[in-house]
């Protein structure tokens, strides 16, 4: 029988780093890549002198494993997932465990489960944060599946996790695809937050007229607030002092603005829409990346649709205090609907998520790391039925405290035309959850004239529905 405790299948980056943190923890490994190649280089480069088994075949590999066995599948999320899972299939014995840590759907995981758990196999599915530096040296580590198997995986996994004040990054998410879930909710938040971040630089470099230099120096004090110190501005700031060896030039400036995305963001924005829960920010995020992908078209668009041609005259630091007000906020706003969303998958799908935990396991390691992530957890400890963020104690009155600064900036975008769909989205979305009153009696009109679809009255109980014969030409 094999001597090695845990296994990694997949040798691209966030393979390599996750192999060699499990390692580096007091776990010998066996790696293997359907390249073998890949492994060669692997073992020259990174694992030499290490508690490393190169397997160049999986007979091999699974052979080195120590029983019952632990193999993490680090692959392509989609078909390339279940190939190996077929491959490895007759290779294994009853109780051993595969573990996606790919970005797969959710949906993807739930059927995995069921067929695996049905041969006697475990399967569990663990969304990873962090990129490559967070899989080298601790990661935010997202595990759904049988409580059991995660704590089998307990004394591995807490130990390979970024460690916080309270703990390391992980914990039991819940069951089936609960974990996969998270990590793609945790996605969509990051996709907010890195549109919200985008919008800010846009507002300060082309309406306020701010230097790469100073929004360098912007950002990195934005950095130090308990408000917005996170990963996120951290790198933002770094970015800025980036010269470009060809030309000199800062690099962000000579980067198309044609931004890629995988899936996640997407996935997030589909399945709010089918369990009806509103995230405008994070939709808008969403669009603004298939917006920036049509670059030709409307860098051709530009020639011929004209727009404002002023700037901002007024008060430059007044103006970078606001942008700032505007952020935080429209941030608590895209978190408010991240955790809503959460909350609402876990009722449907009966996942049980602990709120308050998903919020602390982000505090390290992964890419939305943040400082305001403990006043996340506090408002879920303290509530953990609350209903969304915005009536949370703390952050209901950053925004009644912050919403002029907001509104203003987001004025002041559309007077000069810039682009601000995610701080809009955000306003937006406070200004309707705030609101007792909504237009929708409306729509409830029309869609009763034309479609006969009923609609409650306000001096009526709710849930007794009414139609009117209305008049027709």
């Amino acid at each position: 029988m094999g001597q090695q405790k845990f296994g990694v299948i997949g040798l691209a980056v966030m393979g390599e780093n996750l192999a060699l943190n499990v390692e580096r923890n007091g776990f010998p490994i066996s790696v293997y890549n359907r390249s073998g190649d890949k492994t060669e280089k692997f073992m020259a480069e990174r694992a030499q002198g290490k508690n490393v088994h190169a397997a160049y075949t999986l007979e091999d590999f699974v052979q080195s494993l120590e029983r019952p066995r632990r193999i993490l599948v680090m692959v392509k999320a989609g078909g390339p997932v279940d190939k190996v899972i077929e491959q490895l299939k007759p290779l294994l014995d009853e109780d051993d465990m595969i573990i996606d840590g790919g970005n797969s759907l959710y949906e993807d995981t739930e059927r995995r489960t069921r067929d695996l758990e049905s041969t006697g196999l475990g399967f569990m599915g663990m969304g990873v944060s962090g990129g490559e530096e967070g899989a080298l040296w601790g990661p935010s580590l997202m595990p759904g599946g049988t409580e059991a198997s995660y704590k089998e995986l307990e004394p591995i996994l807490t130990k390979i996790a970024a460690q916080v004040d309270d703990g390391p990054c992980v914990t039991y998410i819940g069951p089936g695809g609960a974990g996969h879930y998270v990590k793609m909710v945790h996605n969509g938040i990051e996709y907010g937050d890195m549109q919200l971040i985008a919008e800010a630089y846009d507002l300060l470099k082309n309406a306020v007229g701010i230097s790469n230099e100073q929004l360098h120096e912007i950002f990195a004090e934005w950095n130090k607030t308990p408000e917005l110190e996170s990963f996120l501005i951290e790198i933002t700031a770094d970015i800025f002092t980036k010269k470009d060896t060809e030309t000199s030039n800062h690099l962000v400036d000579m980067i198309v603005d044609s931004a890629g995305q995988k899936g996640t963001g997407r996935w997030t924005v589909i399945n709010a829409l089918e369990l009806g829960v509103a995230v405008p920010t994070i939709t808008a995020a969403v669009n603004a990346r298939i917006m920036s992908g049509i670059k030709d078209e409307r860098v051709a668009a530009a020639k011929e649709l004209t727009g404002p041609t002023s700037k901002y005259e007024g008060d430059t630091q007044a103006m970078i205090n606001k942008v700032r007000d505007a952020l935080y906020c429209s941030k608590i706003c895209s978190y408010a609907q991240g955790m809503a969303l959460l909350a609402a998958a876990s009722k449907e799908f009966n996942y049980n998520l602990n709120l308050g935990e998903s919020a602390r396991i982000w505090k390290g390691g992964c890419i939305i790391r943040a400082g305001f992530l403990n006043k996340i957890k506090k408002a879920f400890d303290e509530n953990p039925g609350l209903p969304n963020l915005l009536l949370a104690p703390e952050f209901k009155q950053t925004i009644l405290d912050r919403q002029d600064a907001w509104r203003e900036v987001v004025g002041l975008a559309g007077q000069l035309g810039l682009p601000v769909p995610a701080f809009s989205a955000s306003l937006d979305y406070f200004d309707s959850y705030r609101r007792g009153t909504l237009p929708q009696n409306l729509t409830q009109a029309q869609r009763d004239y034309f479609g006969a679809h009923t609609y409650e009255r306000i001096d009526k109980p709710r849930g007794e529905f009414f139609h009117t014969e209305w008049p027709t030409k």
